[in-house]
């Protein structure tokens, strides 16, 4: 049997696995914290020697002898995905396997890599033990130092670790490591994500005193009352000698708490009186220094942060540090856009910041441990973390035996080894709640035995498998993509009703593309039930690659863009964050749904407002709170407001300073736009920084009439076109088509084509499973309108059009019924109605209409807009929290959000006018008889619906104006829930009104002409 398919074989000469850890000769070197002050240390990464193959067989006999002549070999970076440096096929694929699911065997294609590289050993190591770890190689690999084979380990995202003491030299050594895409282990490394092979992660060389310790565990355990605790500390030693332990802990403030010398083989327990608790919001960090002696000479000193907390079930809710937390949380994966799978510290440690800026409280490491500097960096900045195996057998799913190796105990040991080693690496982290079993691999035997053997070795922390559908083995009970309404499935409502375990939502809100939609309504839900503890979107970043054109234009590549085959094409651009490490609107609608500190009016009139704090621990001490009166886009007034104390999870009634006194001008809105911001610097932002907002607004007083100026308009008609013009103006219709063909204004085209009726929209990843409906039975894309009649008239000065029409879709029985009437007024204004009756066989019509609108075209130079409405960034029916009602301005350029493959983008909200201006202050409004929605972008729907990348797009020379009645919900249903009832766009009678005016700004200003009716 070939090693790389014998399941029984887990690993050859691998160390029994260890916690994660660096020992130091001396508390002075360990004061340093720097690696490099350790006993011994060298970083292997850098450049090496490489040899890829296309089958482990086509190894030269000799590849592992220590004078092999490498100088044709190529050079590889370690650490790196080989596929990303120029060997072997890119390939993305969320289910498949690439091979027959014949397990445990793989291809005999299995392209293989030759790693060589020399390192000089340049001190005695005599008391010591060399050893040499990969923290990730994927996906198995053998070792060979000097010549001589050291060692075998698969597990492609943890650590191994091996004692190449005696294999060594003092002077030059040579390491090799052999490489294989495809294992046995693959079988249960089958996630969503790109399959990219090599040594990934640090290699690292170093040394530990075998008299001192090969392991540790520290555990805290908090009193009924949360209030003391008591620490305990075991270890583990290769070398008895009658060694001693100085224990000593420092508070978070440097300050002793105690000092401690005993016995090594002595368990070690003290009682702590009311330790400083660790949890996301106040992640207290105390520091445990291990100072091992033998025959009174310091061996080595550990530093171990350590993190007072507890974690409880308690019925169906389970407790951290005594309180019931929400998860607010997000799945990341290891992800660089030009590197693959390889990350830095620094990268990480932004992500980090980035989360704890918008409010993200907990990371499930998706689907596999993550590099150690994570769990290091979540302690500190205060994350709570699902630790997840380097397990999931999805492909099986597509068999009908989707637990073939799941409930097959020969796989045992393959199941159980990946969770003791994650449990054993990272166990000394307080910022882990729970160990998940892997993900997406059935259930059966191998799960039963992962959870019992999770319990062994940690009972004071939780299980989670979501793939444990009736909770028997897990903690808690996991779900993915709960639905919120819909018969035929498992709904958030059953889940209510049924659960007798904690609940939470492993993966939601699929942020692929433009969306999710309806993260307030989850939200609202873990909030009003205290077993709904939170959930996790899927995901952080969009896993596109960096590419770069000739001419030198970025984009980012998907899944079957490097001829991969099969593939979920970009079912991998699916985050928060866009690759580019640009926050998705996405983003900033999860930081408001999630927010600390909630607002609620009581009474507009009196100001009274109630403030709900959503921290689990924290109050809001560290927070200001700044009140401002908006009149418009005037600001009228501000003021700091003094915040009373409100402790975790209560709420408060305040009165605010809503301006009441202010003499009101007709038609203006008035707006009171809270923000609550850090009083101070943390670690993670300055002073100043939002967490969050509320925005209200006040009554008003009603539009004014607008009185149109006087002068004559002259009507004439050639053939199929006729004119109306007016003193510097020409409105053009079209006769057969029924359509405002153009309009000329002081000799320049302002508008073109338009406002015509159009239901369509480019779609969305979210309409993935509406499409082919939508393209094949309902042909939504190709519209059609018939004119039916044509009127015109002059009526007391005013030019009067109609046209009646109807307009349906290819091979279509139901349809609408379109009259557009157009007004136009001596001074230019054109008063636009568009009214549509849902005819026809109106129950074959779809649920869902993507919008109900018209669209028009603009002069290019129109790049400027300020508009009324929801803003600044793009909102929709279902998303639509983090943008509020005010007066914004952007370039047309601003209002396009770029995702990575283009589909509909850029609507605004809620909005009463939209104005846009040229560089010579000429503009064109836009006013609405009710709210609308508006996009206004340089393409086409059809340009963004057949782009595959962003270089695809090619600017028109003409600005594409929509101006819809309404617009379809985004949903999360490219993997959840759909469009909710109440967001839905559906096929009914509508009215939409506006009144076009051209203005100059530097006479008067769209705000003005906003006030005014339509």
């Amino acid at each position: 049997m070939k090693r790389w398919e014998d399941i029984h074989t887990d690993g050859i000469n691998r160390m029994a696995a260890r916690s994660h850890y660096i020992s130091f000769p001396s508390r002075e070197a360990a004061e340093t914290g720097d690696v490099r002050n350790s006993h011994y240390y060298q970083n292997l990464n850098g450049t090496w020697k490489f040899l890829f193959l296309e089958a482990p067989e086509y190894s030269p006999e000799d590849f592992y002898i220590e004078n092999l002549d490498t100088k044709n070999w190529d050079d590889i970076i370690v650490p790196g995905n080989w596929q990303l440096q120029g060997y072997g096929k890119m390939h993305y694929s969320d289910l498949w396997y690439n091979f027959p699911i014949i397990p445990p065997r793989v291809p005999t294609d299995n392209p293989t890599g030759i790693y060589r590289r020399q390192f000089d050993l340049d001190r005695n190591l005599d008391g010591e033990q060399l050893i040499l770890r990969f923290n990730g190689v994927d996906s198995a690999f053998e070792l060979y130092v000097n010549g001589q084979f050291a060692g075998y380990s698969k597990g492609a995202r943890i650590q191994s670790e091996f004692d190449i003491t005696d294999l060594c030299r003092h002077g030059a050594n040579t390491l090799t490591v052999r490489v294989f895409q495809w294992s046995d282990g693959t079988y249960l490394e089958d996630q969503d994500m790109w399959w990219l092979s090599g040594i990934f992660r640090d290699v690292e060389l170093y040394s530990r005193p075998t008299s001192g310790l090969y392991d540790y565990t520290v555990n805290t355990e908090l009193d009924g009352d949360c209030k003391d605790a008591r620490l305990t500390v075991s270890v583990v030693q290769t070398d008895h000698c009658n060694q001693t332990i100085v224990y000593e802990l420092l508070d978070p403030a440097g300050n002793q708490v105690f000092l401690k010398e005993q016995r090594a083989e002595e368990p070690f327990s003290k009682f702590i009186a009311e330790p400083l608790k660790w949890s996301a919001e106040e992640p207290h960090l105390y520091q445990l220094n291990m100072t091992v002696k033998k025959d009174g000479k310091t061996i080595e000193v550990i530093h171990q942060p350590v993190g007072f907390r507890s974690i409880v079930l308690a019925g169906d809710q389970f407790l951290v540090n005594g309180v019931a937390i929400k998860f607010k949380g997000v799945n990341r994966h290891d992800y660089n856009p030009k590197t693959g799978r390889v990350v830095t510290k620094e990268e990480v440690e932004q992500t980090i910041k980035t989360m704890k800026q918008n409010n993200i409280n907990a990371v499930r490491t998706a689907h596999y441990p993550n590099s150690p500097f994570l769990y290091e960096l979540c302690d500190q900045y205060g994350m709570y973390v699902i630790d997840e195996t380097d397990l999931e057998c999805h492909g099986f799913e597509l068999t009908g035996k989707y637990d073939w190796i799941s409930n097959d105990p020969e796989w045992e040991t393959a199941y159980v080894s990946r969770l003791e080693r994650m449990i054993q690496r990272d166990k000394n982290h307080p910022c882990i709640i729970m160990w998940s079993l892997g993900n997406e691999s059935a259930f059966g035997h191998n799960f039963r035995a992962m959870a019992k053997r999770a319990k062994e070795m940690d009972p004071t922390r939780l299980v989670h498998y979501e793939g444990d559908r009736e909770a028997e083995v897990t903690d808690v009970y996991s779900t993915m993509y709960t639905w919120l309404e819909r018969k035929e499935r498992l709904t958030m409502d059953q889940v209510i009703e049924k659960a007798t375990k904690p609940h939470i939502l492993c993966e939601y809100a699929h942020a692929m593309g433009n969306g999710p939609g309806n993260l307030k309504e989850y939200q609202d839900l873990f909030y009003k039930y205290d077993k709904l503890q939170g959930g996790f979107v899927w995901e952080w970043f969009d896993h596109g690659i960096e590419t770069v054109t000739e001419d030198g234009k970025v984009y980012y590549r998907y899944g079957g863009d490097f001829g991969d085959d099969p593939t979920n094409g970009n079912f991998c651009i699916d985050g928060l964050i866009m690759p580019d490490g640009t926050p998705s609107p996405s983003l900033f609608e999860y930081k408001k749904v999630i927010e600390p500190v909630q607002t609620e009016c009581v009474d507009i009139e009196k100001g009274i407002f109630r403030l709900i704090n959503r921290y689990d621990f924290l109050s809001i001490n560290h927070l200001e709170l700044t009140c401002s009166l908006y009149e418009d886009d005037k600001l009228l007034d501000t003021c700091r407001v003094e915040l009373p104390e409100l402790t975790a999870r209560g709420s408060v009634e305040i009165q605010l300073p809503v301006g009441q006194e202010i003499e009101k001008i007709s038609g203006a809105h008035y707006y009171l736009v809270l923000s609550y911001k850090l009083n101070q610097d943390t670690r993670w932002a300055a002073r100043g920084h939002e967490l969050a907002n509320a925005s209200f607004v006040l009554p008003g007083k009603e539009k004014i009439a607008n009185v149109h100026a006087d002068g004559d308009l002259q009507v004439n008609r050639e053939h199929a076109f006729l004119k109306v013009s007016g003193a510097d103006f020409t409105v053009t219709f079209d006769c057969v088509k029924g359509i405002l063909k153009e309009v000329v204004r002081n000799g320049k085209v302002i508008i073109e084509n338009g406002p015509r009726f159009n239901f369509w929209r480019a779609p969305i990843d979210n309409d993935m499973y509406l499409l082919p409906d939508y393209r094949t039975k309902y042909f939504m894309h190709l519209g059609h309108e018939i004119v039916e009649d044509i009127h015109y008239e002059m009526k007391e000065g005013v030019f009067e059009w109609h046209t009646k029409a109807l307009y349906g879709t290819t091979n279509s029985s139901w349809y609408y019924q379109i009259q557009y009437t157009y007004n136009i007024y001596p001074d230019g204004d054109i008063v636009c109605t568009i009214d549509g009756v849902a005819s026809g066989v109106k129950e074959n019509a779809p649920v869902m209409i993507p919008r109900l609108g018209v669209q028009l075209q603009l002069n290019k130079d129109y790049t400027k807009a300020e508009w009324r409405g929801r803003g600044p960034g793009e909102s929709y029916p279902d998303s639509n929290q983090a943008n509020h009602l005010g007066v914004y301005r952007q370039t047309v350029d601003e209002l396009f959000t770029n995702y990575v493959k283009p589909q509909e983008n850029g609507n605004r909200s809620e909005c009463d006018w939209v104005g846009f201006t040229d560089l010579d202050q000429n503009g064109l409004i836009f006013i609405g008889g009710d709210t609308f929605n508006f996009s206004a972008s340089h393409y086409e729907v059809g340009d963004l619906e057949k782009a595959k990348h962003t270089i695809d797009l090619q600017p028109r020379d003409y600005i594409v104006l929509n101006i819809d009645y309404k617009q379809n919900g985004l949903g999360s249903n490219s993997c959840g829930q759909d469009q909710l009832e109440q967001y839905r766009c559906k096929f009914e009678d509508f009215t939409l009104s506006f009144r076009i005016s051209a203005f100059n700004s530097e006479k008067t200003t769209a705000v003005a002409l906003g006030r005014q009716k339509c």
